[in-house]
C-alpha cells in the first residue's frame, strides 16, 4: 500500500497541471489590433494548453484507476459549460478523461518494454452545442521505466575452446546479455558481469562480459572441461538489482606439450626361426596423452646389435612400433638379439623445449625359437658337364645337403624319376654322388634338368629338392656331310674353268672354336676340280670344255668333307653332274634321262632324302586319284 501511494505521489508530482487560456479559432498572427477583411479589429489571444510531457510510471499495482494528470482550460469559467474531450491512442479505453473536470486516469497497468509513450489530443467544447471552444491540441504521454526486466542472455549455453598452457589473459569468448528495461533512464539498463563458477581458471571482464583465462599453465592432460557461469546483474550491480546468469563450457585443446613415454624399460618377444621376411614379430607402443597430430610419432632402431635383423615402423591407426624381420633367422647361429627402440614425436612444438627431447627409448630382448628345419643343400642349383662319350655307369658329379638343426640328422638322396623319365642317371643314396645308367648323346639332347630330394632319416616330412642341371659336353664324333641335295648340270658348250655348284656342309657337333671343314675329291678326276673357299663352301669347276649327252649324260663326282675338331672326322658324298643342252645364256632346255636312275656312289643321307621324295610323290598321286599307295 505505500509502495501504491508513493507511485501515485510520483504521479501526482510529475504531470504539470494544464491550464488553457482564452482560444481564437483566427490567426494569431500579427499584432493586436490588426484589422480584420471586414473591418473588425482581432485581438490576438494567447494559445491556451500550457503543459509540459506527462510522466506515467509502469506496472502501477494499485486497485485504482492510476491517475495521470489534469486538463483546464481558459475558457472554463467553472459554470458547467465546458466539457473535455479526448483522442488518441488509448483514448477511451487506456486512458479516460472527466469531461467536467479534466482529470486523465490510466485504467490498465502499463508496461513500458510494449509502448514506451502515448500520443493524444484534447479539446474543449461547449458541453451544450458541441462546438469547440479552441483547437485540438497535442500532448504525450511517457510511460516512466522501472527496473522490472532482468538481463537476458543471448544463449543459454555456450561453447568455447582455449589452447591448453594459454597465458593467462588470453581470450576465451565475449558473451552478452541485454536487458529490456530503459538504458537511458537511470540505471535499470545497465549491466555488471560477473563469475560465479569457474574461479580460480577464468576471469569475465565486468563491463564487456568477455572471458579470459585466469590461471596459468591450464593442462588438458590433467582437466580438459570447464564449467563457468556467468551473471549479468542490472543496476550497475547495486543492492536489489536483477540478474541473469549462462553457462560456458570450456574445452582446454591440445597442443604438443607431452613427449612419448614407454610405458617400460624393457620388452621381450620372440619368433621362430622360420619366420619369413617382413614378418611382424611384435609390437611395442610409448604412451603419449596429446591428441591428434600431437600425439603422432615415429619409431626407430638406433643400437643393439640385432639392427641389421629386424625393421620397425608405425602403425599410423594405433601409433605402435611394428617390429618385422629384415634378414634370415637360423636358432643355430644366435638365439637371442637386443634392439635399442626409440619414439620421437613427429610434430614437436618448439615453445615446449624446456621440458625436455620429445622422445624415449626402450629395450627390446628377441629370442629365436628353434624348429625342426629341413635339410640345406651346399649349392642351389647345381650344373654338372660331362662329355658324351662318357660310358654308361661313370661318375658325373655330387651333391650335398645337410641337416641345419643341432641335432644333424642323417640325409637319404634320391632322384625324383618324373623328371628323368630316361632313367639316364643314378644317385647314390648314401653319400649323394651321380652316375650314368646309359650312354648320353649331345646331338640327341644338350641338357638334362633333373631334381634330386634329400631326406631327413628320422623324420621322412622333411624334405628338399634342389635342381641340376646335366650339361652334356661335345665329342666330335658325327662327320660333315651335305648340307642339302645338289642337282648340278652342266652344259655340253662348257668352257673350262666354268663354276657348276658350290657346295657347303653341316655338321651336328658343336666344336668350341666353331666348324671349320675342308673339301677335296677323293680321286684325280679328269672332268670337274673343286675349290676350297675357307669358309666352309667349295666351288666345282670344269676342268674341261665340251660335254656330250651322247657319249655320257651324267657323272658321279665323290667329294671328301672333313672337319678340324680332335679326332677328325671326315665323309664323302657324291654329287651327281648331269650332262644338259643350253642356250648362248646358259640356260637348260634338256638333260639326259639317264641321269635320273644314277645312283652308285650317292650317300645315304642322300639315297634317303631322294626316297623321302618319290614316296611323297607317290602318295600325292595315289591320292589324286583315290588309289592306296601300298595294294
Amino acid at each position: 500500500m505505500i509502495i501504491n501511494n508513493l507511485l501515485l505521489m510520483l504521479a501526482l508530482w510529475c504531470p504539470a497541471p494544464v491550464s488553457m487560456a482564452t482560444l481564437s479559432t483566427q490567426s494569431s498572427e500579427g499584432p493586436a489590433g490588426t484589422p480584420a477583411d471586414d473591418g473588425r479589429i482581432l485581438q490576438r489571444s494567447k494559445r491556451g494548453w500550457m503543459w509540459n510531457h506527462f510522466f506515467l510510471l509502469e506496472e502501477y499495482t494499485g486497485s485504482d484507476y492510476q491517475y495521470v494528470g489534469k486538463l483546464h482550460s481558459d475558457q472554463d469559467k467553472g459554470d458547467g459549460s465546458v466539457k473535455y474531450v479526448l483522442n488518441g491512442d488509448g483514448a477511451g479505453s487506456l486512458f479516460l478523461i472527466d469531461e467536467n473536470s479534466g482529470d486523465i486516469h490510466a485504467t490498465k497497468r502499463l508496461d513500458r518494454e510494449e509502448k514506451a509513450y502515448y500520443t493524444l489530443r484534447a479539446q474543449a467544447v461547449n458541453k451544450f452545442n458541441n462546438h469547440p471552444l479552441e483547437p485540438e491540441s497535442e500532448f504525450i504521454i511517457k510511460i516512466h521505466d522501472i527496473n522490472d526486466n532482468e538481463p537476458k542472455f543471448s544463449k543459454e549455453t555456450y561453447m568455447a575452446t582455449v589452447p591448453e598452457m594459454s597465458d593467462v589473459g588470453t581470450y576465451v569468448l565475449n558473451v552478452t546479455a541485454a536487458d529490456a528495461d530503459d538504458e537511458t533512464y537511470g540505471n535499470s539498463a545497465k549491466l555488471v558481469y560477473s563469475i560465479l563458477e569457474g574461479q580460480p581458471y577464468f576471469s569475465v571482464e565486468p563491463e564487456t562480459g568477455t572471458i579470459r583465462t585466469a590461471l596459468p599453465n591450464m593442462d588438458r592432460e590433467n582437466k580438459e572441461k570447464y564449467h563457468v557461469v556467468i551473471q549479468a546483474k542490472d543496476m550497475a550491480g547495486q543492492m536489489g538489482g536483477l540478474s541473469g546468469t549462462t553457462t560456458v563450457n570450456i574445452t582446454l585443446t591440445d597442443v604438443n606439450d607431452s613427449p612419448p613415454r614407454f610405458p617400460h624399460s624393457s620388452y621381450h618377444l620372440s619368433t621362430l626361426e622360420s619366420a619369413e621376411l617382413g614378418s611382424t614379430v611384435g609390437r611395442v607402443k610409448a604412451n603419449d596423452p596429446d591428441l591428434g597430430e600431437n600425439a603422432e610419432m615415429q619409431y626407430s632402431i638406433v643400437d643393439g646389435e640385432g639392427r641389421d635383423r629386424f625393421d620397425i615402423s608405425t602403425d599410423r591407426v594405433t601409433q605402435e612400433g611394428v617390429i618385422t624381420v629384415r634378414e634370415p633367422l637360423d636358432y643355430e647361429t644366435k638365439r637371442v638379439y637386443t634392439l635399442k627402440v626409440e619414439a620421437t614425436n613427429t610434430h614437436p612444438d618448439g615453445r615446449f623445449s624446456y621440458l625436455g627431447p620429445f622422445k624415449d627409448m626402450a629395450s627390446v630382448r628377441i629370442t629365436v625359437q628353434d624348429v625342426d628345419e629341413p635339410p640345406v643343400f651346399s649349392v642351389n642349383p647345381y650344373v654338372i658337364e660331362v662329355h658324351e662319350d662318357k660310358l654308361a655307369g661313370s661318375f658325373i658329379g655330387a651333391v650335398t645337403a645337410q641337416d641345419p638343426d643341432l641335432t644333424n640328422n642323417p640325409i637319404k638322396y634320391s632322384i625324383d624319376r618324373h623328371t628323368d623319365l630316361d632313367r639316364l642317371f643314378n644317385i647314390d643314396s648314401n653319400n649323394g654322388s651321380i652316375t650314368t645308367l646309359q650312354n648320353l648323346d649331345r646331338e640327341m639332347s644338350k641338357w638334362h634338368n633333373v631334381s634330386v630330394i634329400a631326406t631327413e632319416i628320422s623324420n621322412r616330412r622333411q624334405v628338399t629338392r634342389v635342381p641340376v642341371f646335366i650339361k652334356v659336353l661335345d665329342v666330335n664324333d658325327n662327320a660333315p656331310e651335305f648340307a642339302m641335295i645338289y642337282e648340278t648340270f652342266v652344259c655340253e658348250k662348257v668352257k673350262v674353268g666354268q663354276l657348276i655348284q658350290t657346295i657347303s656342309a653341316v655338321d651336328t657337333d658343336d666344336p668350341l672354336i666353331g666348324h671349320k671343314f675342308a673339301f677335296s675329291l677323293s680321286t684325280q678326276n679328269p672332268n670337274f676340280t673343286i675349290s676350297d673357299n675357307e669358309d666352309n663352301t667349295a666351288r666345282i669347276l670344269t676342268k674341261r670344255a665340251g660335254f656330250s649327252r651322247r657319249d655320257q649324260g651324267a657323272y658321279l663326282l665323290p667329294v671328301v668333307i672333313s672337319d678340324n675338331d680332335y679326332p677328325i672326322q671326315s665323309s664323302t658324298s657324291t654329287l651327281t653332274v648331269r650332262v644338259c643342252a643350253c642356250d648362248s645364256r646358259g640356260n637348260v632346255q634338256s638333260c639326259s634321262a639317264e641321269a635320273y636312275t644314277l645312283s652308285a656312289g650317292l650317300s645315304t643321307g642322300a639315297l634317303v632324302a631322294i626316297l623321302l621324295c618319290v614316296i611323297i610323290l607317290l602318295s600325292e598321286c595315289c591320292s589324286a586319284h583315290s588309289l592306296p599307295l601300298f595294294p
